[in-house]
């Protein structure tokens, strides 16, 4: 048994546990967690991760151990990208609070599943066809550019989604939660509720996210154990992070602009590749793009708090 098949059956029983632990004894069923409660879930994935990190370096070296890192760091970065669309379709569809857990969780897990089956694609895809990468370089740079150039008009209307069109066209809905039900009987017909039309609408956006994440993950590297278990722990980790961050998230203003120069940086490095390994080892690509993740994802989260306390400071001058 190899270095690598190690490494996949430590990762798939650390997942496993931590599964069984968060379930079992950090959540409830139909309860609101609370800050304190999201708080120890984050840092309880975010710990798992890290030390999967460290296993990495003992295991794989130094070097795949980076990538990891980076790779985690860029995943974990569009998972916050991930919770201001999520609110979103939570507040559309006036899902109770008490719901949020469970309807995140089989989301969540759904998304994994997902990823899975695309970054396998993915991985067979390159493998056959090298020159793909030249095309998901393009797609991020011309996604970051987008990203980075929103404006309120493009924000994500639920409802107005196709995701959301097709599974009402071939789904009989309810426009309530049921309480908590997937499906409720209404005039002696089963109808479902929004309950699993948010639960579908999680699973496809985060599919939709992936788009993006993982040929960003594929031009940090191109180790499959890396590309799996950097995304499945950044995924696992967002049902947590989105109950830490749900109250706060709306105030990182620039967060988007951070995650969008990243992905143009990671996009121009892919087209550029080929060159750029002629006289930059692999080594120092890798700990030049943690630190461009590091900086513009912190700066950014840096940048939108100095605006907001700005524009406070500003409101209570006009005040008085």
């Amino acid at each position: 048994m190899d270095t690598t098949q190690i490494s996949y059956i430590v990762f798939g029983a650390v997942v496993v546990l931590a599964l069984v632990f968060d379930l079992g004894l950090l959540s409830k069923k139909n309860k609101v967690i609370s800050i304190k409660t999201a708080l120890y879930q984050t840092f309880f994935w975010v710990s798992l991760a890290l030390g999967f990190f460290v296993f990495m370096w003992v295991e794989k070296g130094r070097d795949l151990a980076l990538e990891y890192l980076s790779a985690y760091l860029m995943e974990w970065s569009l998972s916050i990208d991930n919770i201001f669309v999520f609110i979103l379709i939570f507040t559309a569809f006036g899902i109770q609070q008490k719901h949020y857990g469970r309807v995140l969780l089989i989301g969540i897990l759904m998304a994994v599943v997902f990823r899975v089956l695309f970054i396998t694609l993915g991985v067979a895809l390159v493998a056959k066809f090298s020159w793909i990468l030249y095309i998901f370089g393009v797609f991020l740079l011309f996604t970051g550019y987008k990203m980075f150039t929103a404006g309120e008009d493009d924000e994500f209307r639920p409802h107005e989604s196709k995701l959301y069109k097709f599974l009402t066209k071939y789904l009989p809905v309810v426009a309530h939660d049921g309480d908590g039900k997937y499906r409720v009987d209404h005039e002696g017909k089963k109808f479902y509720t929004t309950i699993t039309i948010v639960i579908l609408l999680l699973a496809g956006i985060d599919l939709v996210f992936a788009l993006d994440s993982i040929p960003a993950v594929m031009g940090i590297t191109r180790d499959t154990l890396v590309i799996y278990t950097s995304n499945i722990f950044a995924v696992l980790g967002l049902r947590s992070l989105f109950f830490l961050l749900k109250g706060a998230v709306a105030k990182f203003d620039y967060l988007q602009q951070g995650i969008a120069i990243v992905l143009m940086f990671i996009g121009v490095k892919m087209l550029a590749e080929h060159w750029i390994s002629q006289w930059m080892s692999k080594n120092t690509q890798v700990i030049i793009s943690l630190g461009v993740i590091v900086l513009c994802i912190s700066g950014s989260i840096f940048y939108s708090v100095f605006m907001k306390k700005g524009e406070v400071i500003k409101e209570e001058d006009n005040f008085e």
